[in-house]
C-alpha cells in the first residue's frame, strides 16, 4: 500500500501536470486565435457530433451559460452550427462545419506535439501502463462521486 506521503505527492503531481497541460494547450490554441475551451468544444464535437448542448456541457463539465458563450463565438466564426433536434423542438443539436475540419486537423497536430513533449522519455509500454492506471483512478473517483450523489438524493 502506498504511504500517505506518496499518495499526497501523487495528488500534487496530478494537479500540477493537469495545470501545465492546460497552460501549454492555451499557448498552442492561441497560435490559431482560439482558447483551450473552444478547442475542447470542437474536439468533443469531432468525436460526438450531433450532441445536444446540455449533453456537451455535462461532458465538458461547463455551466450551460459558459458553453452558450463559447458556442455563440464558434457559430459566429463559422465553425459550428446548431440544427433543430427532430425529436425535441426546443433542443438544438451541434455540428461542425466544413470550415472546422482543417482547423481541427492543425489543432490535432499541435496537440500531438504537446503530448510528445509531455511524454518524452516514456516508452509506449509505460505510456500504456500510465493510461491504464489513470483510467482506474478516474473510474474509482467517478464511482465515489456517483455514490455521494446517490446518498445525497436518498439521504
Amino acid at each position: 500500500m502506498p504511504t500517505r506521503s506518496s499518495t499526497r505527492e501523487l495528488a500534487f503531481a496530478l494537479n500540477d501536470v493537469a495545470r501545465l497541460l492546460r497552460t501549454c494547450a492555451d499557448q498552442k490554441a492561441a497560435e490559431f486565435g482560439m482558447s483551450r475551451a473552444k478547442w475542447a468544444v470542437l474536439a468533443r464535437l469531432d468525436r460526438f457530433e450531433g450532441l445536444k448542448q446540455a449533453e456537451l456541457a455535462d461532458m465538458l463539465d461547463l455551466q450551460p451559460i459558459t458553453l452558450t458563450r463559447l458556442l455563440d463565438g464558434l457559430c459566429e466564426n463559422g465553425l459550428i452550427e446548431r440544427r433543430p433536434d427532430p425529436g425535441d423542438r426546443r433542443a438544438k443539436r451541434l455540428f461542425l462545419t466544413s470550415a472546422a475540419r482543417p482547423l481541427l486537423e492543425r489543432l490535432g497536430i499541435l496537440g500531438g506535439e504537446l503530448m510528445d513533449t509531455a511524454l518524452a522519455g516514456l516508452d509506449a509500454s509505460r505510456v500504456a501502463a500510465l493510461l491504464e492506471d489513470l483510467s482506474l483512478i478516474k473510474d474509482n473517483l467517478r464511482r465515489s462521486a456517483q455514490r455521494r450523489e446517490a446518498e445525497q438524493r436518498h439521504g
